[in-house]
């Protein structure tokens, strides 16, 4: 049952989450457009650009990234005040339980978290396309890594493709080779000095080609020297773009479907990918362990006051949050399986959770 003070902590979590959020957001905005000004001052952008398609994205996205420290820090801040005015001291002499008075903040954390990771699987990363289409755009001109030397590529489970060269200024592949296996045995290789994208879905132009057919050892060839061809096969121009944040503007579902497409044409390690869809809900339940960690540390009234409580607050985020760096960094270069290198620190610092409450004034 939802009592008053229920109610009570409850609105205060809320409150104080949002205005935390508010002032740090507030902050990062002043600091990023103050870092960008100059872009925005040289390239041909309009305010309405910058503030539709850029600040009202950036601003969930800077939010999403930090939502975990807002809540300790506001869990640290508001528990500390009961605590230095003798409201916790109360509530426990009355009769309440240490795991009772807990329910209105787990409430509050479990909503935050719910929320948080309904924006991180599907709004926020609608949201970063947009964001980041205008940042490829106006900012970081030339962030495309995409492959474009020697190419090796599955398009089908017994298709194969090699292109020595793609000129990603006019869509064209040069020295373009596609093999066609059936029982791992070569039965179709097309070559032409030139592939040439000719418009979607997924029209390709052949220039000099020439086509071999095996039939056991039986082998046909057609020449087309200074011929074109038109055809079809499933190879897009996207598939030579690779931005280092392009896994942020895909929707979980759409990440999943780009992970398993990865996979089948063994274009490389998609482990970076892996650890994104991961994290997108590790963060969220991360919300709800510091905020039993931040009530745990401030509800005990100590010499220091606020002052002592926030700076353990701020410190254990700051531990998080380098945690929660170093953990992914290590699943990106490591042996270790991206879901246990994603979901370290959440482990850490539950077992400090459990530790805090057992320890915690009852």
């Amino acid at each position: 049952m939802f009592k008053k003070l229920d109610q009570y902590i409850f609105k205060k979590y809320i409150f104080t989450f949002l205005f935390t959020v508010f002032i740090f957001t507030l902050i990062a905005v002043v600091i990023d457009f103050s870092d960008k000004i100059d872009n925005f001052i040289k390239e041909p952008v309009t305010i309405k650009e910058i503030i539709f398609d850029y600040y009202l994205h950036f601003i969930p996205y800077i939010i999403s990234h930090l939502v975990p420290l807002y809540v300790l820090i506001s869990v640290v801040f508001f528990t500390s005040r009961m605590a230095y005015n003798s409201e916790v001291i109360s509530i426990l002499n009355a009769g309440i339980s240490f795991n009772r008075f807990m329910v209105p903040y787990l409430m509050g954390g479990c909503l935050v978290a719910a929320v948080h990771l309904f924006c991180n699987h599907y709004l926020i990363p609608i949201g970063s396309k947009i964001r980041l289409d205008f940042e490829h755009t106006y900012i970081w001109k030339s962030s495309d890594k995409g492959k474009t030397q020697d190419i090796h590529m599955f398009i089908t489970p017994e298709t194969k493709t090699f292109i020595r060269r793609y000129r990603k200024r006019d869509t064209t592949a040069v020295d373009f080779r596609i093999e066609t296996f059936k029982d791992n045995i070569l039965v179709n290789m097309m070559k032409a000095k030139k592939a040439e994208w000719i418009g979607p879905p997924n029209r390709w132009q052949l220039s000099d080609y020439e086509i071999r057919e095996f039939n056991g050892l039986k082998e046909s060839i057609i020449v087309g020297q200074g011929e074109k061809l038109d055809t079809t096969f499933n190879m897009y121009p996207d598939d030579f773009v690779r931005y280092l944040n392009q896994k942020e503007m895909m929707t979980s579902p759409e990440l999943q479907k780009f992970i398993n497409m990865e996979r089948a044409r063994g274009l490389g390690n998609t482990k970076v990918y892996e650890i994104e869809v991961h994290k997108r809900t590790s963060e969220p339940i991360a919300s709800i362990i510091l905020t039993i960690i931040g009530m745990a540390v401030a509800a005990r009234k100590v010499r220091g006051g606020m002052g002592l409580h926030i700076a353990l607050g701020v410190g254990l985020g700051a531990i998080f949050i380098f945690l929660s760096r170093f953990s992914k960094t290590f699943a990106t270069n490591q042996d270790l399986p991206a879901i246990i290198g994603v979901w370290i620190p959440n482990i850490i610092f539950l077992v400090v959770a459990i530790w805090l409450v057992s320890r915690a004034q009852k």
